[in-house]
């Protein structure tokens, strides 16, 4: 079924960092469309599900508001593509706490790893151009800055095909912006990690090819190819090759963002409803990190690889080109895209995590369906699957749905042994988990979410909103600790 790599950052895990906040949900701003659309848009709006459930239980499922509120998610973007066109877009709840300044389908948000397919996509019209290659070795081509030789290197050259299918063996998998009024670093400060750059430097240290590791730092190593080859401003490239013979009139690369375009896009929340400094950080790292878009601007984006994939169109890309972007080069990865399924369950696509936005967008190319959601939240990532997993059921998407688990039975007793509180030292994390009947509930303390734990084995469990895994250590009969996330929680 579903099959999408996503940032670590793409899904705020609730039982590991949410923190009680209460969002604005505004009412739906206004669109025309038909009595059928309509029903079609309360139907998706009132059927968000989980993405995760418990085999033989009933169906549950969520209005829209609900889980804005659920999530601390103040404002939704939704672009929906159905046999082959734009059926809807609609923008609910509102860009600013505290204003009634209504999400509409043109609000601006920021795509954050979303911008990497649509980076690599002008990046393969330089390839069919003939100022790249997909396989040469990306020094011969960079000269503003050069990608340090190893051992790794030695033996197997970091290309451009590796870079966007993440298995060139780059570090630094993602970047948290800069606020307003810091000081942006150059690219090359960035792949070097000098100061002002926030994050560490972007190297090599396995051998390029060998496996898939995620790093938008290679993504920022392929930037400053198309910048060092063209000559041109990341941003005017972009537009030049992608955001123009797309038609993707309401998206730019531009970083930080013109003040020209500020009111037209969304502020970034924190789950705990407090607004991330100056609305938004700024992210120099514009190929991994740096669109501003809409939904239905990513849904032209995917329907123009469609075209040439199907061969309706070269405007784009060629046919070729276009089939080579939808192979997986390193599972689960094309040429920039996540891929998934197979026959009509064939879809592309990615999901994006920058600081107080989440957003996803999906296409099926054998059937022409798809959908794009943004929010201005952190706990956007399980609203943004949520959603999808809703219109998938309204427009009988193939071979998507929830996953599907098989619930270990344990009775009142046994489950009584892992009631308690689990505190880390770094992050300052307290998980209460509680006991109400036969099931056991988390949440953090001093927030108020609380999220269902289902055990699939023995001290093995998973968080049925978000889909955490736990795993619970015991020593001499008795539960000690669990690790979420990486992150270890003393039981006291």
């Amino acid at each position: 079924m579903r099959h999408f790599e996503k940032s670590n950052r793409a899904r705020t895990l609730i039982l590991v960092g949410a923190i009680s906040a209460l969002a604005a949900c505004g009412q739906p701003a206004n669109q025309q469309a038909t009595s059928g659309t309509e029903a079609a848009i309360t139907r998706v709006t009132s059927g968000l599900r989980p993405a995760t459930v418990v085999k033989g239980r009933a169906e549950e499922t969520f209005t829209l508001a609900e889980r804005m509120a659920r999530y601390h998610v103040p404002g939704v973007s939704i672009a929906v593509a159905d046999g082959g066109r734009i059926v809807w877009a609609r923008g609910f709840g509102v860009k600013e706490v505290g204003t009634t300044d209504s999400v509409t389908s043109t609000t601006l948000f920021q795509a954050a790893s979303i911008s990497k397919p649509v980076a690599a996509t002008a990046m393969l019209r330089l390839v069919e151009g003939g100022k790249l290659d997909l396989d040469t070795p990306v020094n011969d081509y960079l000269k503003s800055w050069k990608v340090p030789d190893n051992q790794f290197t030695a033996k197997e050259p970091v290309t451009l095909r590796r870079i966007v299918s993440h298995n060139a063996g780059f570090t630094v998998h993602g970047f948290p912006g800069y606020e307003q009024g810091e000081q942006i670093p150059t690219v090359p400060e960035i792949l070097d990690g000098e100061k002002p750059a926030n994050t560490a430097p972007v190297r090599v240290d396995t051998f390029p090819g060998a496996i898939e590791r995620y790093s938008g730092g290679g993504v920022t190593v392929e930037q400053l190819v198309l910048t060092d080859v063209t000559g041109e401003p990341f941003p005017e490239l972009m537009k030049r090759l992608v955001l123009d013979p797309v038609g993707m009139t309401h998206s730019t690369y531009q970083q930080p963002l013109p003040d020209s375009l500020s009111g037209q896009a969304a502020a970034g929340y924190r789950t705990n409803g407090t607004m991330i400094p100056g609305r938004w950080h700024t992210y120099p790292e514009m190929a991994a990190a740096g669109l501003w878009t809409t939904p239905t601007d990513l849904l032209k984006w995917a329907q123009a690889i469609t075209a040439a994939w199907d061969g309706r169109s070269t405007d784009l890309l060629s046919q070729a080109m276009a089939k080579q972007m939808l192979t997986v080069q390193k599972e689960p990865f094309g040429l920039g895209p996540g891929l998934g399924g197979n026959g009509k369950g064939f879809h592309f696509g990615h999901g994006g995590a920058n600081e107080g936005f989440r957003g996803e967008v999906i296409y099926f190319p054998g059937t022409g369906q798809g959908a794009a959601v943004m929010t201005n939240g952190d706990g956007g990532g399980s609203l943004d699957s949520e959603v999808l997993l809703s219109v998938a059921a309204e427009y009988g998407w193939p071979d998507y749905g929830p996953r599907e688990i098989d619930a270990l039975p344990l009775d009142s007793a046994a489950l009584a042994a892992y009631v308690g509180e689990y505190v880390s030292a770094q992050p300052p994390v307290t998980l209460v988990v509680a006991q109400e009947g036969d099931r056991l509930f988390g949440s953090v303390a001093g927030g108020g979410d609380r999220e269902e734990i289902v055990f699939t084995e023995h001290n093995r469990a998973i968080g049925l909103s978000s889909g955490p895994g736990l795993t619970f250590s015991e020593e001499d009969g008795a539960i000690k600790s669990v690790t979420v996330s990486g992150v270890t929680l003393t039981k006291r």
